[in-house]
């Protein structure tokens, strides 16, 4: 018996950022038969072992081991030893050898992962960011991406030089250095897909899926769910599954990140996943690359927790089919059947619904 706690400060008291954060790890808390106990409080004396739900990726070893995360197993998240690990900015390399770089970045992850990434850029200075996306641009439009963004928002797309001074002009030079910037070709025709892995409580999930894009209630997009294959067990496990050849391609890919992740010095996570696009190229050539990692809650956290609930309960089934959603205004009505994460006003984003239907994988035949 232990104690699960969220831990961070996600979003404002009322958020629908954490009020999701405490449903799941609510679920998460029932999966391992443990104790919900709110929010990690520092001066409190907890009488079972802690596991923690983090809002964000934990940033730094020292902090992490203070609290009692010290490996995979006490967390459903990860814990990266610099701040630029836990963000896009360590798929791509820097502009050139002299480039400005946080500390602690090597340029041999970008080395390793580089066959299975888009064409890019990590910058933290405006000059660095100007002259990646001036050598991109020779190619073809290039998209520009906060280091620290989310859901894709704050992203632009440019299409020549005027564009990309006009986009850089509106950049804040302290984000900039403490999170990065990544340069990199934008794809037509684009599909992202969803690859990952967790592991609760010695129980594991491998999954892999399409996601979608919504309109939020000011009418920009926003992330509105994912459509996702879930394993029992790993990437074995998915491979044996009847998957599109589209699917494998982001599968494989994703599988090399992560591969190269786990060498990374000081980082363990037991949430992995990653974003991978594929689409067309200026030239209408096919391209596809993992985008980012995410060792944090996430939109297929939902899908996740529920997937990894069933197999719990239900020791013969060997895959489902989840789908998660997030849907603007007031009218959307979640399915009888949905795990609801979270039905309310939020201050910032309005009225929002998060929900996951779950349901036995049933193969074609």
């Amino acid at each position: 018996m232990g104690t699960v706690v969220t831990y961070g400060h996600y979003g404002e008291p009322q958020s629908h950022e954490r009020a999701t954060l405490s449903a799941l790890a609510q679920a998460i808390a029932a999966l391992r038969g443990d104790e919900f106990a709110g929010e990690y409080e520092p001066s409190a004396r907890y009488a079972t072992p802690l596991y923690f739900v983090p809002g964000e990726t934990v940033v730094g070893l020292e902090r992490a081991r203070a609290v009692g995360m010290r490996s995979a197993d006490d967390l459903y998240g990860g814990v990266v030893p610099y701040a630029f690990l836990a963000n896009k900015t360590i798929a791509h390399p820097l502009v050139a050898p002299e480039a400005l770089a946080p500390q602690g970045w090597s340029s041999a992850f970008a080395t390793r992962v580089r066959e299975v990434v888009l064409p890019g850029y990590a910058a933290f200075t405006l000059e660095d960011a100007y002259r990646a996306a001036r050598a991109l641009l020779a190619e073809g439009p290039v998209r520009i991406k906060p280091g620290d963004g989310i859901g894709g928002r704050d992203q632009l797309v440019v299409r020549d030089l005027a564009a990309l001074e006009g986009a850089l002009d509106r950049v804040d030079p302290a984000r900039l250095a403490r999170n990065g910037l990544v340069v990199e070709t934008e794809l037509a025709g684009a599909t992202t897909y969803s690859v990952g892995q967790v592991a609760v409580n010695g129980m594991a999930a491998t999954y892999c899926g399409t996601q979608k894009l919504t309109p939020d209630n000011g009418g920009q997009p926003a992330y509105g769910g994912s459509d996702l294959l879930i394993a029992r067990g790993g990437w074995e496990a998915l491979d044996a599954l009847e998957l599109a050849p589209e699917l494998r391609l982001a599968i494989r890919q994703a599988r090399a990140f992560d591969t190269a992740c786990r060498q990374l010095p000081g980082v363990f996570a037991s949430r992995r996943n990653y974003d991978t696009l594929l689409g067309h190229d200026a030239e209408g050539q096919v391209r596809a690359g993992v985008l980012e990692q995410s060792w944090r809650i996430g939109g297929a956290s939902g899908p996740e927790i529920a997937a990894l609930a069933a197999f719990h309960g239900q020791p013969g089934l060997r895959a489902v089919h989840a789908r998660s959603a997030e849907i603007y205004g007031e009218c959307a009505v979640p399915p009888p059947h949905a795990i609801v994460h979270y039905r309310g006003v939020d201050a910032r984003a309005g009225a929002l619904t998060k929900y996951t239907v779950i349901e036995r994988y049933e193969p074609a035949r």
